[in-house]
């Protein structure tokens, strides 16, 4: 690991690494900060992206991208970025566990988010195989079938009614119906539309061995079946620490802003791209900005090399 990057790329993920494969390209040294966890890593397979017609795991995905990114001499570390801090010329970057502070020309941020959900037994097996949390990913999945939406109040009731669009055969169950009730408005749509509605907690995710899901089973023992499931309980974690301490702007959720065109945030030399940053939070719109914010990361270093030629 060297003293100085061009472009230090906070996060490992997908758009992370679809922006530094873009910047290795560019020859600019690359180092990616990544600490391997995230959304990604719990995605057993995702569906709707090209060329992958029967799925392609997370895992997978980053461990190929990591492959072809270090083909073109980008560098990687294992850890924690725990502190930005903007220097005259450039950022430093100091890591968890590194005593000292990594240089960068210009920072990528692609720390993602994390979804809230509880440690139920047999959760994690099942997600992105036959549990899901994004209908725009995944609703096609449900189309027809049985299906289990574990949230919370209001954020999980939206859920079930969203899904109505691929399957009729739908269960709301309110994980925590004794601090987040759901509105007598949505209650009543829920009944209207023949969502069965259960406000009662779950003791544990029904699998098979292959981990996929089977349905749930509730505090009482009451065992209630289902094809697929969906999870929705907001309060989603917007992993954007670190924007914040360069005082760059957020929305009132966290989410990072950014230009549209450049995925430059509002603090200069910063890009921002993925899931912390406010758009659709797919993993192929998270490519697209991973390679868009790195496009114009390599316009901004070409200036800054032919300002530094000019001072000489």
């Amino acid at each position: 690991m060297a003293s100085h990057y061009d472009c230090i790329v906070i996060g490992g993920g997908i758009a992370g690494l679809q922006g530094a494969i873009q910047l290795g390209r560019y020859k600019h040294s690359t180092l990616v900060i990544d600490k391997g966890y995230g959304r990604s890593t719990l995605c057993k397979s995702y569906h709707n992206v090209l060329g992958w017609p029967d799925g392609v795991s997370g895992k997978e995905l980053r461990r190929l991208g990591r492959l072809q990114a270090e083909r073109l001499g980008v560098q990687f570390v294992s850890g924690t970025a725990t502190r930005v801090i903007k220097e005259e010329n450039g950022f430093g970057v100091e890591i968890k566990g590194e005593s000292q502070a990594i240089k960068a020309d210009t920072l990528l941020l692609a720390t993602g988010l994390l979804d809230r959900f509880p440690k139920l037994p047999g959760l994690i097996a099942c997600l992105g195989n036959s549990v899901y949390v994004c209908p725009d990913c995944d609703g096609y999945e449900t189309q027809g079938r049985r299906t289990v939406v574990m949230g919370a109040g209001d954020v999980g009731a939206s859920m079930a009614l969203l899904l109505l669009y691929w399957t009729c055969d739908l269960i709301y169950i309110n994980h925590e119906a004794d601090i987040a009730p759901v509105s007598e408005a949505l209650l009543e749509k829920l009944m209207d539309k023949g969502i069965v509605y259960q406000g009662q907690a779950i003791q544990e995710v029904i699998t098979s061995g292959d981990g996929n899901f089977h349905g749930v089973r509730l505090i009482d023992g009451q065992e209630i079946i289902g094809e697929r499931g969906f999870i929705a309980f907001g309060g989603n974690e917007v992993q954007s620490e670190l924007a914040s301490q360069l005082r760059v702007e957020r929305l009132e959720n966290k989410h990072i802003v950014t230009d549209p065109r450049t995925k430059m945030t509002s603090v200069p030399g910063v890009w921002a791209a993925g899931d912390v940053g406010v758009h659709a939070e797919q993993l192929t719109i998270a490519m697209g900005e991973g390679a868009q914010a790195a496009i114009w990361i390599h316009k901004e270093l070409l200036k800054l090399r032919n300002k530094s030629t000019l001072e000489r």
